[in-house]
């Protein structure tokens, strides 16, 4: 079973796996599909557009995962890779490419107009969310983004910043308890 936890070595694990094991790309896929939404919003300000362009990012991705080498970069970086090369020829094309979906047989989607709040919804969060994170003292952002946005462990952050693990998850902490208090701000 693969897990949803924030790890770049599982999710490039997946990403390998997902070549021979569907339920692999499945797991990528959930782990990675808010964030490729959010992506698109920020980018279109179009739910539906954005999940159009999401969609065609994963079916890009799955034709494409023999070409993924964790050695040259992380998953997340490859995947984001993908979908920069989607918005850029969906930009210049003034449509929504759609071949690698029609290549594999899967069905254009259709929005209900819940689907369609929820996306949007999701992206404005991500903007307060974002808002908030840039609000912090420096020592805070930092740690907050090594180690809950790039998964990375306590001793690898103390060593980059030369200080000790104690120290880096104090900022954390402080960080995340200020992010909570402002986000529960603006409700």
């Amino acid at each position: 079973m693969w897990t949803m936890e924030r790890d770049t070595r599982n999710e490039a694990a997946l990403l390998v796996a997902a070549g021979k094991d569907g339920e692999a790309f499945a797991a990528f896929y959930r782990l990675f599909e808010r964030r490729v939404l959010g992506f698109f919003m920020r980018a279109t300000a179009r739910p539906e557009l954005a999940a159009d362009l999401t969609a065609e990012t994963f079916a890009r991705a799955l034709e494409s995962l023999a070409a993924y080498d964790p050695a040259k970069g992380r998953a997340d970086q490859w995947l984001f890779g993908i979908a920069r090369n989607v918005l850029g020829s969906s930009y210049r094309q003034g449509r929504v490419e759609s071949a690698a979906r029609e290549r594999l047989g899967l069905p254009r989607l259709v929005l209900d107009d819940h689907a369609v709040e929820t996306i949007a919804r999701l992206s404005e969060r991500e903007d307060q969310v974002a808002l908030a994170l840039a609000c912090l003292p420096e020592e805070q952002r930092h740690a907050i983004q090594a180690r809950v946005l790039e998964g990375r462990d306590y001793s690898e952050i103390a060593g980059e910043l030369r200080c000790s693990e104690a120290v880096v998850r104090q900022r954390v902490s402080r960080g995340l308890g200020t992010l909570r208090a402002r986000l529960a701000g603006e409700r």
